[in-house]
């Protein structure tokens, strides 16, 4: 495993034009492209497909496609969860989905970060990223997300629309821009 790709799972400042990490990334592309090309009928070869792309998929999970990642390694789905139309996980760090999860239509798990203070570090095309980890019996409306290193917890429920920045806890329904916990379950 070379420098930049160490960097960027330990967390820390990488260049993402690294040859290594362009590779993974057309491998990932190129495999997304395979998958969003199925038709409805083939849930075999989808299967398959999203056995070589993704670093765990639990039984009985399905996506819709279209589907797009970065490296798709770093993604782990757990069983019977559902990632709906036009799903965008973005894994320069772990993403981690657990059982019986529901992903609505055009949700983003985005897990990069740019520099925000220092202007020639992001001219630079330096980045980091944090993990996401989204809880058992999550349910996300359509066009939620999430953003770099939040934790959701179990049973919960996040509105349409809603922007995460922050870890939301087990048993409520947050939503808004920032999502904000509206109320337990």
């Amino acid at each position: 495993m070379g420098e930049q790709r160490e960097r960027m799972l330990r967390g820390e400042l990488y260049q993402d034009s690294d040859p290594e990490l362009v590779a993974e990334r057309l491998r990932a592309q190129r495999l997304c492209d395979e998958f969003n090309r199925t038709g409805p009928e083939e849930t075999e070869r989808r299967t398959a497909v999203l056995g070589q792309l993704l670093g765990k998929l639990g039984a009985g999970s399905w996506i819709m496609p279209r589907f797009q990642c970065d490296y798709g390694s770093l993604i782990e789905i757990g069983a019977n969860s559902f990632l709906n139309y036009d799903a965008i996980l973005l894994d320069c760090a772990p993403i981690t989905i657990g059982d019986d999860c529901s992903i609505g239509p055009r949700c983003q798990l985005l897990t990069a970060l740019h520099p925000m203070e220092d202007h020639e570090l992001r001219r630079q095309r330096w980045e980091s990223a944090a993990p996401i980890a989204i809880g058992n019996n999550v349910w996300f409306g359509g066009g939620v997300i999430v953003c770099p290193g939040v934790t959701v917890g179990d049973d919960t429920v996040v509105g349409a629309g809603s922007v995460v920045t922050r870890d939301l806890p087990a048993r409520v329904f947050a939503a808004g821009n920032p999502a904000g916990v509206i109320r337990e379950l």
